[in-house]
């Protein structure tokens, strides 16, 4: 068993109000060196916050975060840093529409069977 590290990425569409509906999830785990994010936008879940809410813009987010945990050049510069710096950065506190919650903990045989574990227990 390894340990590992995720947050749960949250879209507040508007972020002033401090209302959020979890979208995603970055898994981080050192020991077999993965780096994963997953999600699942559900736009009338979006829109009963903000029915103003620009849902590509959400989904745009959550692709560069993908991007970012695959090290692509389409993540940006974050992508080009070590995979603990790209968990550390996406983990980072921020007040934009997509953000991460606290980091939690736990172990794991399987780090792609646990992000989706963790997407049907806290965003499906």
């Amino acid at each position: 068993m390894s340990p590992f590290d995720y947050v749960i990425l949250r879209a507040a569409p508007r972020i002033q109000r401090g209302e959020f509906i979890n979208v995603g999830a970055v898994l981080y785990c050192r020991e077999l060196d993965y780096l994963g994010a997953g999600w699942d936008v559900k736009p009338e879940r979006l829109r009963a916050l903000d029915p103003a809410v620009d849902v590509d813009v959400v989904c745009a987010s959550l692709d560069q975060i993908r991007a970012i945990c695959a090290g692509e050049a389409a993540g940006g510069p974050a992508a080009g840093t070590t995979i603990s710096e790209r968990f550390r950065w996406l983990a980072a506190p921020r007040s934009t529409v997509v953000h991460p919650g606290p980091i939690h903990s736990g172990i794991t045989e399987d780090p792609a069977a646990e992000l989706e574990r963790l997407l049907d227990a806290f965003v499906r």
